[in-house]
């Protein structure tokens, strides 16, 4: 009854953005296309959105586990058109905080005591609230600042219920034929898989303190300790970080910090992760990220992670280099090696394919082509030729592309080729 009570809620919440028609006007499912004009409400007169803002403000009023959905889909840039794709990465994760009544409790039945044992200090008033968790400040009794990160009550209740709708729309599309290219039930796993993932905050304490250790012996990234023995499958505790959000320009300016070198510095830090730790922090938005009293990042929120296999990363390695010396067969050839192509690919035409795509791109000078847009734009192309697209690589050019955007915010003449040109090099080398 309650599935049923919150199909209709959703049903009427796409009726109230006009997603009826939207849905129904895609090559899947645009046969029931008539059936629209049998409904009274598709006479109502609806405000002028464009359909990536209707699909964004629908996902927004339908919750937080649809507005994670949005963001998790807003990676899948093979999948979606830019417009809907660029919408998507809007969403912001955030929501109203509950009662912090409830989160002490939810603490000290996960720990075993009373936030008075646990704690010195413990701030009922939230720091901050978002669809998984909410998080609070508090010192521990040996002085330590601290952030706790508690479940939001239920939400696993929440998370599996909207999950089985989704996948009961999924079957429906999966049904049609075209629904190949789409992989409706593929993405729902992808998904369900990641907030499952996210649920659990040992998972995210073991990514924090594998990414800690990672960058022990550098100066580049600060990542916060985790307390583990005030952690559970349900509380997160780490040290309190304090710093400037590194999308506060101006701030940074007055702190006098070398806008250039940190710029630089994301770029390395991101290669680095990928190409020598083969672990990296695959949701490095402005704000998960800060700059310390001492000009280096802080890293935060380590809930999603990504790893490459050795078959991915000499992929990369082989179609940039490829890329930048011209060489349009030697990018077809890396997907053809890969393994992802299947016999049907016609490897001459997707090679012409890259070369259309690619030329245009040489009219800018090398420091201004976007890695991430190279890539993006390749793993298009490839899945018109029947070339699977690699989850694990979407998740990547994602990060990529955040980072170019960051690194372009702190020092536009950044050159992200000249940064990246070594780690790629000495890869091929191994």
């Amino acid at each position: 009854m309650r599935n049923l009570v919150r199909f209709i809620a959703i049903s009427r919440i796409l009726m109230r953005y006009r997603l009826d028609s939207l849905v129904l006007s895609t090559p899947l499912l645009k046969s029931f296309k008539p059936l629209l004009y049998l409904i009274p409400w598709h006479y109502f007169p609806v405000k002028q959105y464009t359909r990536g803002e209707r699909i964004r403000l629908a996902l927004e009023e339908l919750g937080p586990i649809f507005i994670k959905f949005g963001q998790t889909l807003s990676t899948r840039r093979d999948l979606l058109p830019d417009d809907i794709g660029d919408e998507l990465a809007k969403l912001q994760d955030s929501c109203p905080a509950f009662d912090p009544a409830e989160a002490k409790r939810m603490i000290e039945q996960s720990l075993g005591d009373s936030t008075e044992q646990l704690f010195k200090e413990f701030d009922q008033s939230p720091l901050a609230s978002a669809s998984i968790a909410q998080v609070h400040t508090a010192i521990t009794h040996d002085g330590d600042a601290v952030v706790v990160k508690v479940v939001r009550p239920n939400i696993d209740q929440t998370i599996k219920r909207d999950i089985a709708l989704m996948y009961a729309l999924a079957r429906l599309i999966s049904r049609h034929p075209m629904s190949e290219k789409v992989r409706p039930l593929e993405i729902v796993a992808e998904f369900e898989a990641i907030i499952l993932n996210e649920l659990n905050m040992l998972n995210e304490a073991n990514n924090a303190s594998q990414l800690r250790q990672n960058f022990q012996n550098s100066n580049l990234l600060y990542v916060p300790k985790v307390h583990w023995d005030l952690c559970s499958e349900n509380i997160l505790t780490t040290e309190r970080i304090y710093g400037t959000p590194v999308g506060n320009i101006a701030q940074l300016k007055s702190d006098n910090v070398d806008l250039k070198r940190l710029a630089e510095e994301g770029v390395i830090i991101f290669f680095t992760q990928v190409f020598k730790h083969n672990f990296f922090h695959a949701d490095m938005h402005p704000g998960n990220i800060f700059i310390g009293a001492d000009g280096n990042y802080i890293g935060v929120d380590f809930g999603i992670m990504g790893t490459l296999t050795e078959t991915d990363k000499d992929f990369l390695a082989d179609i940039f280099l490829a890329f930048f010396n011209h060489d349009y067969h030697g990018v077809a050839r890396a997907y053809i090696e890969s393994g992802w192509a299947s016999a049907s690919t016609d490897v001459a035409a997707f090679e012409k394919a890259i070369g259309r795509i690619c030329e245009p791109m040489f009219e800018k000078s090398l420091g201004e082509i976007s890695f991430g847009q190279v890539l993006m734009d390749l793993m298009a192309e490839a899945k018109n030729f029947d070339i699977t697209v690699q989850p694990q690589l979407l998740l990547l050019d994602k990060t990529l592309l955040n980072i170019e955007g960051l690194g372009r915010q702190l020092y536009p003449q950044l050159d992200l080729w000249a940064t990246a040109k070594p780690f790629l090099e000495d890869l091929v080398k191994e």
